[in-house]
């Protein structure tokens, strides 16, 4: 298994939930949040762990295609994305608008989606937090697989579980392959600072789920010598138990 992730950057984070690359001049009231979505390699699949914030580069790609391609994979190579929430932040990169229609990233890839997560999305009309946009033409995507489940298997390689905490719906994935197993947490578990802490954060829709999950993880994590993928840290994506 090879886990590589795609740093977009390191963000300041309003109130408004408006993400601007993090300078000097970033108000220190702030939150600051890398956005690191992964690329996982396995002998039989090219996933992605959501997908960021829908960015483009200076020559106007998708970013999310630029950084795969400096790894030296097509995006056409990815077989699924997997989404753990739909906050703008990990899945705008699905696609973008262009002269008033949507335009998808990854059309050959299948989506994976948990249905009760996009229809309470969908209901979150004036929530910074959410692209209503984005959502309606992610609802029509033909490509897209609606999870329905709380937990289960998406192949003999990936499991998935409902747990809520951070969003009503939000899911967590593990990835084993042979001896290795690669845990991603989303937002339930997005820094290493959160395993420091346990502290239960108000901005979660149940933070005091979301708190005990994290302890739950983290034995679990030194038992079995699990990899944590961490989306929103700075300085250590991937930590290694």
């Amino acid at each position: 298994m090879k886990i590589i992730p795609l740093k977009e950057g390191n963000y300041s984070v309003s109130k408004n939930k408006e993400f601007t690359k993090l300078n000097e001049l970033s108000p220190a009231a702030d939150l600051k949040m890398a956005i690191n979505p992964f690329l996982v390699i396995t002998d039989q699949e090219y996933l992605l762990l959501d997908v960021g914030l829908g960015l483009v580069d200076d020559v106007n790609k998708p970013l999310i295609h630029s950084l795969l391609e400096q790894e030296q994979v097509k995006p056409s190579r990815i077989t699924k994305i997997l989404l753990s929430h739909l906050h703008k932040d990990h899945m705008a990169g699905l696609g973008r608008m262009e002269e008033g229609r949507f335009v998808p990233n990854f059309p050959e890839a299948k989506i994976f989606l948990q249905k009760r997560e996009l229809a309470f999305a969908l209901e979150q009309k004036d929530v910074p937090s959410y692209n209503p946009r984005l959502l309606e033409k992610l609802a029509e995507l033909p490509n897209l697989i609606f999870m329905e489940d709380d937990e289960g298997m998406i192949s003999n390689e990936i499991s998935y579980q409902v747990t809520g905490g951070h969003s009503p719906f939000h899911q967590v994935f593990w990835i084993r392959e042979q001896k290795q197993t690669a845990f991603y947490g989303a937002d339930n578990l997005p820094q290493r600072g959160y395993l420091k802490l346990h502290i239960a954060y108000k901005s979660d829709y149940d933070g005091k789920k979301a708190m005990m999950l994290r302890q739950e993880w983290e034995r679990k994590a030194n038992k079995e010598h699990w990899a944590v993928l961490l989306y929103h840290d700075m300085k250590l994506p991937i930590l290694r138990f």
